[in-house]
C-alpha cells in the first residue's frame, strides 16, 4: 500500500471539535454553584459501568456538548430528562469501550495526540495555540479536550482492530454484486436516509422483546407530532442517534436486504413501519434518492516522490530542509530513483519512489493538490502532508475510462462498510450485553 494513499477521517471526532470551536460550548462564568454544592455535584454518581463510575458533573458535560450540536444543526431538542437518559447510555457504552481498549493494550502516546490536535487546528486555519485559546476563551480546559480527542482515537483503533480489519470481502462477492448491478438499468440506487434504532439485548426474554416493540412503535407514532431527528435523539440507540440519526447517502450495496426492502417502498420523505433485525428494532426515513450512473472518465497521474518522516528526532524544520537540499541536487541532474532509494522513508523507495497511476481521491488532500499543479516531469519544492514532507515528480497524466475497474473498486468498499457496520454492531452489542452496569440516575436527588 503507497503510503500518502492511506486517508483516516474520524468524522464523529471532527464534528465534535467543531462544535466545542464554534459553538461557546461552556460559557467561562456558568458555574454559579457554592464550593460545598459543587463538591456534592463532583461526587453524585449516576452509572457504575464495570469498575468505573460516571458523574454527574460528568453528564452535564457531555450533554450540554450535544445539546448545543443538535441546536447548531436546527434540531428541536427532546426533553431534558429524555437528552440526559440518552446521552448517559452514550457515555456508557463509549466506557465499555475504552476499558476493553485499555485492558487489550490500545494506546494513544502523547506524539500522536499532538498531531492530531495540530491537524484539528489547521482544518479549522488556526495554530495550535489560537486553537487553545479559542477552547478556553469560551470556557473549555485544553487537558480535558486533549484527553477527549484521546479517547476518539482510541475507540477509532479499538473498531479498525476488533471489526473493520476483519472484515473479508471475497471476489465471488464483487462479482455478484456487479452481476446484480449490470442487470439494472441507469445504475445502482443510492439512498439519503435517517434511521432510529431501538436495541434488544442478545439474549432477551420475551417480556423484554415485547418492551422494546412497544418503545419502537411509539417513537413511530411519534413521528406524527414532531421532527425525525427530535424522536431520533429522544429514542434512537444507534451511534448517529444524538445527531438526529442521519445515516447519510448509502448505495443499494451497502443496506442490509432488511433495509434495502423498505427503502425502495418509499417515496423522499416518507418513514418505514417498525423493522425487526437481529440487533433490534429499526425505523428509516428516506430523506431522498438518486441513481448513480456506469463509466467515469478520470484523469489519471504517474507520480513518484521522496518522502521524509518527522519525528520526535527529525523536526519539521530538519524535514524540510532536507528536502530542499535534495531538491538543489535533482535541480543540477541527479537521479531521482536514485536519491529516492537512499533517503525516502516511503515503502515506495525500492522503486525509486515510483507510486504507479494514481486516481482523483486516491492521495491525501495536500499530496493531490500539489501532484496536479505540477507540468510533466516538474518536481515540486517540499510539500507538507500528515505522513510528513515529500517532493514529487509527474512523470505521465492520461484521460481513461475506469467504468468497470472503479465499480470493482467501489464495489468491494461498499460491500466491506456494509459488512463492517453490521459486525460492528453485533460486537457493540454484545460487549454492552457483557458489561456490568448499574444505573443511578433516578437517585440523583
Amino acid at each position: 500500500m503507497k503510503t500518502p494513499c492511506l486517508k483516516y477521517v474520524n468524522a464523529t471526532l471532527l464534528g465534535a471539535c467543531l462544535a466545542l470551536l464554534v459553538g461557546g460550548v461552556h460559557a467561562a462564568g456558568g458555574d454559579t454553584a457554592q464550593p460545598s454544592a459543587r463538591i456534592q455535584l463532583v461526587g453524585r454518581i449516576v452509572a457504575v459501568v464495570n469498575n468505573d463510575v460516571i458523574t454527574q458533573l460528568e453528564l452535564d458535560d457531555r450533554t450540554r456538548i450535544i445539546m448545543q450540536q443538535l441546536r447548531k444543526q436546527g434540531t428541536q431538542l427532546p426533553p431534558e430528562e429524555v437528552m440526559e437518559k440518552q446521552v448517559l447510555e452514550r457515555m456508557i457504552t463509549d466506557r465499555v469501550q475504552l476499558q476493553f481498549a485499555k485492558e487489550t493494550g490500545i494506546r494513544v502516546d502523547d506524539l500522536q495526540l499532538d498531531k492530531t490536535l495540530q491537524r484539528i487546528a489547521q482544518e479549522n486555519k488556526l495554530s495550535v495555540e489560537a486553537f487553545r485559546n479559542t477552547l478556553e476563551k469560551d470556557g473549555v480546559s485544553f487537558s480535558k479536550f486533549r484527553e477527549e480527542v484521546r479517547e476518539e482515537i482510541i475507540l477509532g483503533r479499538l473498531r479498525d482492530r476488533e471489526v473493520d480489519n476483519r472484515v473479508v470481502v471475497s471476489d465471488g462477492e464483487v462479482e455478484s454484486f456487479l452481476a446484480s448491478r449490470a442487470a439494472q438499468s441507469g445504475g445502482e440506487d443510492e439512498f439519503n436516509l435517517a434511521h432510529i434504532l431501538i436495541r434488544v439485548p442478545e439474549q432477551a426474554s420475551p417480556e423484554q422483546v415485547q418492551a422494546k416493540r412497544a418503545r419502537a412503535e411509539k417513537a413511530l407514532s411519534e413521528l406524527s407530532k414532531a421532527d425525525f431527528s427530535q424522536i431520533a435523539a429522544s429514542y434512537s440507540e444507534a451511534p448517529d442517534g444524538l445527531q438526529g440519526g442521519v445515516l447519510g447517502w448509502r448505495s443499494a450495496s451497502r443496506l442490509p436486504g432488511l433495509f434495502l426492502e423498505a427503502v425502495s417502498a418509499l417515496k423522499p420523505g416518507q418513514t418505514s413501519a417498525v423493522l425487526r433485525s437481529p440487533n433490534g428494532f429499526h425505523i428509516l426515513k428516506l430523506l431522498d434518492k438518486r441513481s448513480k450512473g456506469g463509466a467515469m472518465i478520470v484523469q489519471k497521474t504517474h507520480a513518484r516522490h521522496i518522502l521524509i518522516k518527522t519525528s520526535e528526532i527529525v523536526s519539521e524544520a530538519d524535514a524540510k530542509n532536507r528536502l530542499i537540499q535534495l531538491k538543489e541536487r535533482l535541480d543540477n541532474k541527479a537521479s531521482f530513483a536514485e536519491l529516492a532509494r537512499l533517503h525516502s522513508e516511503d515503502g515506495s523507495a525500492s522503486k525509486g519512489g515510483d507510486l504507479g497511476w494514481l486516481s482523483p481521491g486516491e492521495t491525501v488532500p495536500e499530496f493531490e493538490r500539489a501532484m496536479d499543479a505540477l507540468k510533466l516531469n516538474e518536481i515540486s519544492a517540499p510539500i507538507k502532508s500528515p505522513f510528513g514532507w515529500h517532493l514529487i515528480q509527474v512523470l505521465e497524466r492520461r484521460t481513461e475510462d475506469v467504468g468497470k475497474e472503479q465499480q470493482a473498486l467501489m464495489a468491494r468498499q461498499e460491500i466491506r462498510a456494509r459488512k463492517a457496520d453490521e459486525a460492528y454492531e453485533n460486537w457493540l452489542r454484545q460487549l454492552r450485553d457483557q458489561a456490568f452496569v448499574e444505573y443511578r440516575l433516578e437517585d440523583k436527588f
